[in-house]
């Protein structure tokens, strides 16, 4: 490994750790390299502004990485992006096999691999099946299946197939992987991994609950059963109306096809009646992490930029239930809940919709 290499992977191992960005702090700009200098900006900049892209952002999203960026750290960004692609596709196959209702969490082994390995030698793919198979055990099925020969014979046969069980003891995974690839995990390690891990799932080093606030536990439904997703108290939340107002990147006006809630990440977000899910994906372009709704009569909505999602798509919900955490994905300025009212697909004003102070609290 390259002594900038290691130096990123030193700088990203504290960075990622939100106790270890507060220590280090700005002392990095005066005794670190240039390249953890890079690194530390990137970083530390993402936590105090969500103008600026974290670097576990760009791996883990996609993104565009700074034009300012060092050649090393670029290089670092853009080998564990094809890294993961592998992985992805990996545990993919994995769940495929799985024979029970569970199956590998990708960003779990993401996570690991990205502490381990940022800014080092990357594995072959290879090695990445290695990797993969540390949080999996196998057992050797047999079963009966029917070959055709060249002139339409049919013949029942028995062949092995091969099993996937989860391995659900972190401890023995991380066992695993330093036996099998040869590789020393320290508890910094595991510690850093699981900030990752909340961080690319809840939005959050802390974890999920982390941005629970007051109000936010109870569902908030009004008379005609419209239900607030944050909880009582968002009058007070609102940081902008639907309608037309200021871009905050662009700053032209434009129309604001929503109503903003401004709230910590990781709150929980509920549905606002009942329906079923129509739309839970990551929108890079504007919305990031979304989930929409389809309640009947023409009535759909939407929920934006959070930072896990917890419904899927045909999933029927009922108003309250929490179908999302919020955040700050996609095309945000800070940790908030997008909220869109649609009829007939046309958008229109959330406030003429939601609970007032006369709402109900079950």
């Amino acid at each position: 490994m390259s002594t900038a290499a290691a130096a990123i992977k030193a700088a990203l191992l504290a960075l990622t750790d939100e106790d270890g960005r507060k220590k280090l702090g700005w002392v990095l700009a005066a005794i670190l390299s240039p390249v953890i200098v890079v690194v530390a900006l990137v970083c530390v900049f993402s936590a105090a502004s969500q103008h600026n892209i974290s670097t576990v952002e760009l791996c883990f999203h996609g993104g565009t990485i700074p034009d300012s960026a060092a050649p090393e750290y670029r290089q670092a960004v853009e080998e564990i992006r094809d890294s993961f692609e592998s992985l992805d596709s990996m545990a993919e196959e994995i769940n495929a096999l799985v024979e029970d209702e569970e199956s590998l969490d990708a960003d779990r082994v993401k996570a690991i691999f990205y502490v381990l390995y940022f800014g080092g030698q990357q594995p072959d793919e290879a090695g990445l099946q290695s990797f993969v198979d540390c949080f999996v055990t196998y057992t050797e099925e047999t079963r009966t299946v029917t070959i055709t020969d060249e002139e339409g014979n049919e013949a029942e046969v028995e062949e092995t197939y091969p099993i996937p069980h989860l391995v659900d003891d972190l401890a023995q995974v991380y066992e695993r992987i330093g036996s099998t690839m040869g590789i020393g995990i320290t508890e910094d390690h595991q510690v850093n991994a699981d900030s990752v891990y909340n961080l690319v799932v809840y939005g959050s080093a802390a974890g999920v609950g982390s941005g629970w606030f007051p109000g936010a536990e109870v569902p908030y439904i009004g008379a005609d059963g419209f239900c607030s997703p944050i909880g009582v108290g968002w009058e007070s939340r609102v940081t902008s109306e639907f309608g037309y107002r200021k871009d905050p990147f662009t700053g032209e006006t434009r129309g604001h096809t929503g109503m903003d809630l401004a709230v910590p990440t990781g709150t929980p977000i509920r549905a606002a009646l009942s329906g079923t899910v129509t739309a839970a994906a990551y929108d890079q372009g504007g919305y990031g992490y979304y989930i929409m709704i389809d309640h009947g009569n023409g009535l759909s909505t939407l929920y934006g930029h959070n930072s896990q999602l917890l419904a899927q798509v045909g999933q029927t919900v009922e108003a309250g239930d929490i179908i999302s955490l919020s955040g700050s994905t996609g095309r945000s300025t800070g940790p908030h809940l997008h909220f869109e009212v649609r009829v007939n697909g046309q958008r229109t004003d959330p406030r003429s919709y939601l609970p007032t102070s006369g709402g109900q609290i079950p």
